[in-house]
């Protein structure tokens, strides 16, 4: 996973107490749940989804799968489609709008359903040439599940206000978005396809990070890894699409509106919030939603 920092710490101090808050949550509920997790670029979401399943998994004997927002993204054509026919904004995957709802309700209905011996294709995008992998690369998850992890960065979001819309946010949204058609079509499928996908979530859970410099460090730090795979395994003959550093600031930019708004509004109503340091550890726990005896 090139994981830097030793975690073994965090097992007894985080992983353990919230898988087993998670367990007394499904109990409650009488079913499989869908756990929602989102924090900025570069938060850690994927590390904690790997790391929780395996401790639901071995632990608690708890069936989890993972689903992540950004393997929703739509194809690199149907994309280019979008800028040349909606807004050139949206020919960069990121921001709702970019992604397949509908494909990730279709998912999380049919794990929630999967009984033993049943099998559902997860799907799957390749962030190095900025496409979805074809079906027969997509990973499997076989047998009963107890858990959806779906995690990703606007993972629960909410639409803005008209007044919140009405003000850019950085030298993007100025010079290429100034009469705000794009944020509004943006802000019109978080109020829409987006709003059915989030209603599936059970318990949000939210990594809260420092603010938008944290994320660009991180999203860069990201960006050398994708590199160093790139190096390491190739493309498969497809043109690779990793970023340069003024590529990956523009690319960055095109998150910041609701990454902002994310970190104003959801801390008051996620079930817990980590506040994430800059070593990529939680500095802080908040649980806003304390669990009843079952």
């Amino acid at each position: 996973m090139a994981i830097d920092a030793d975690l073994e710490p965090w097992l007894r101090a985080m992983y353990l107490p919230l898988a087993a808050w998670l367990e007394h949550a499904r109990v409650m509920a009488g079913r499989p749940i869908v756990v929602g997790l989102t924090g900025g670029q570069g938060s850690g979401k994927s590390t904690v989804c790997a790391l929780l399943q395996a401790v639901l998994r071995e632990g608690f004997g708890a069936r989890a799968a993972v689903l992540s927002v950004d393997d929703l993204y739509l194809t690199h054509a149907e994309r280019q489609c979008l800028g040349r026919e909606v807004h050139p904004l949206f020919a960069t995957r990121g921001p709702p709008g970019t992604h397949d709802p509908a494909l990730g309700l279709a998912t999380i209905g049919r794990l929630l359903a999967q009984g033993p011996g049943q099998r559902t294709a997860l799907p799957s995008f390749d962030k190095a040439i900025d496409d979805r992998r074809p079906r027969t690369d997509w990973p499997v998850h076989e047998g009963r599940t107890d858990y959806v992890l779906f995690e990703g960065w606007c993972v629960g979001a909410r639409p803005q206000s008209e007044t919140a819309l009405a003000r850019p946010v950085n030298a993007l949204e100025r010079k290429e978005d100034p009469d705000g058609q794009w944020r509004g079509a943006v802000n019109a499928a978080l109020d829409g396809s987006y709003r059915a996908l989030f209603d599936r979530i059970d318990v949000q859970i939210m990594l809260r990070v420092a603010g938008m410099e944290q994320v660009r460090e991180w999203r860069r730090l990201q960006e050398k890894k994708l590199k160093a795979r790139v190096a390491r395994e190739g493309t498969g003959g497809v043109p690779s699409r990793v970023m340069s550093d003024a590529e990956l600031l523009r690319f960055v930019a095109h998150y910041e509106r609701i990454t902002r708004h994310l970190l104003d509004e959801m801390p008051g109503r996620a079930d817990i919030v980590f506040d994430i340091d800059d070593r990529h550890q939680p500095a802080a726990v908040r649980i806003n939603r304390p669990l009843r005896s079952a």
